[in-house]
């Protein structure tokens, strides 16, 4: 499993970041083969014919007897049973530490550690950061003015988002939630593809399906997002095996909240990864809220890295608000997935500044001053400014030259997507089929009919050539 010594100083939140080896197993033998088996090996041409031998019946006992040799429950070693009577107390265990590279003020806490960007790679890093924090509040303005139905802010952890992609592979499958805009953002995605995807109008890469928010992008190998706590992590799990069989040298990256981690399909997900040995990152953006319920009122027991365990898999927690630490434990965690072929856990410790949705008022359930202090002492943006100081790398007039340049560009491409019109209406039988079925050539041409006859009662201006895109 991933583990952390603690040669640094701990008091400042920060440990090294190494691999430890799994113990091995202990060899085991089989057990002597059912009568069935013995039969399959001595006259195996002929039970792969026989009726009562079937393959069926030959691969069931080679599973019992597999699962005999195998079970703990089952071993021969005396050193695997106790006359104790032990119960295991989860305060006797210890606390997973948070891996940590940069502080509050921007200074490398790791002497060892070598920042793996140039300033050009650094610098555009945090320009995704900005852009994301910019572009937030503009929406967020925008749906209080009625220009939007809906949006999803994720202030506060554009270092998860952008740190983690940063260091993926254009092959890895993204598994999204909804705030993972910057892991868009810095995998390639316009400004354009993205205002177009909250418009839903005909630019849009999901052709106007999705509520807001919900990015898909299949050029750059992003999956449909899904209102529906979990639904993605099963999705991944599946998509790595995928992987794994195709032997692609690839993963599956999988981002959900704290929320998701008490939703039953994390447990099924990180359960068939474990044992398919899929590779597959799950990570887990623990803010602190699943919408209004805090973590504390979520779940007992040491936060969500520690569930790793349980299941085989290695674990790790890490400084959310820290991109360099993000991206250190996101690198090591995708070359363990691919060359172990087996998942890792992720979970980073962040704060959702924002409110949940623009469906929300965090401030029915936290103080004004929890969420202010956040935004002053501990914003991954503002650390990574600092750092990037201290290297001459940044100025403020830097500062205010891009945040200018960003604003202005976000606001082209959002008053450029506010006019498209909407999808051509044909889309609505678009993107199932490879080639439609005779049924619904059928009822695109009623559709249309109708349509034809009833012009006058629908607005069909709106959509992207009409009538005539049907």
């Amino acid at each position: 499993m991933v583990s952390m010594s603690e040669d640094s100083p701990t008091t400042q939140g920060h440990a090294r970041l190494h691999k430890t080896s799994p113990a091995e197993s202990k060899s085991t033998q089989l057990a002597k083969p059912t009568s069935t088996s013995m039969f399959a090996q001595r006259y195996g041409g002929f039970a792969l014919r026989a009726r009562h031998f079937s393959k069926c019946a030959i691969r069931r006992s080679m599973l019992q007897a597999s699962h005999q040799a195998t079970n703990p429950g089952l071993e021969k070693d005396d050193r695997d049973f106790t006359g104790q009577l032990n119960v295991i107390d989860p305060e006797s265990i210890p606390k997973i530490k948070t891996y940590r590279l940069l502080d509050l003020e921007g200074n490398l806490l790791d002497p060892d550690y070598k920042v793996p960007f140039t300033r050009e790679e650094a610098t555009k890093i945090y320009r995704d950061m900005v852009t994301i924090s910019i572009m937030d509040q503009i929406m967020y303005d925008a749906q209080r003015q009625g220009r939007l139905s809906f949006y999803m802010v994720s202030a506060g952890e554009e270092g998860i988002s952008v740190g983690s992609a940063a260091a993926l592979k254009p092959d890895d499958q993204i598994f999204c939630q909804y705030r993972e805009q910057g892991v868009l953002l810095h995998r390639g995605a316009t400004l354009k593809e993205l205002m177009s995807q909250l418009y839903a109008n005909a630019d849009d890469p999901a052709r106007g399906r999705m509520m807001p928010v919900h990015y898909q992008n299949a050029r750059i190998n992003v999956h449909p997002i899904s209102s529906p706590l979990t639904s993605q992590l099963p999705h991944a799990a599946g998509a790595a095996y995928a992987l794994k069989m195709s032997g692609t040298p690839a993963i599956s990256m999988c981002y959900f909240g704290d929320g998701a981690a008490s939703e039953g399909d994390f447990h099924g997900a990180l359960n068939i990864a474990a044992t398919r040995n899929c590779p597959v990152v799950f990570f887990c953006r623990n803010n602190g809220y699943a919408i209004s319920t805090p973590t504390e009122e979520q779940f007992r027991g040491d936060g969500i890295a520690s569930r790793g365990a349980g299941y085989g898999i290695p674990a790790i927690r890490v400084d959310g608000n820290d991109l360099f630490a993000v991206h250190r434990v996101t690198a090591m965690a995708r070359e363990m997935a691919v060359k172990e072929q087996r998942p890792v856990l992720i979970e980073a410790m962040s704060y959702r500044v924002s409110h949940h949705s623009t469906s929300d008022d965090s401030f029915a359930y936290r103080s004004r001053t929890e969420v202010e202090n956040w935004k002053r002492h501990d914003n991954p943006i503002s650390r990574m400014r600092k750092w990037m100081e201290k290297q001459q790398w940044w100025s403020d007039e830097d500062e205010m030259s891009a945040r200018h340049e960003l604003r202005k560009d976000i606001l082209r491409e959002f008053s450029a997507a506010e006019k498209v019109k909407l999808p051509e209406i044909k889309h609505v039988f678009t993107d199932v089929w490879a080639a439609a079925p005779a049924i619904l050539k059928e009822q695109q041409e009623e559709l249309k009919e109708f349509l034809g006859r009833h012009k006058e009662e629908y607005n069909l201006d709106k959509y992207e050539n009409g009538i005539n895109g049907l």
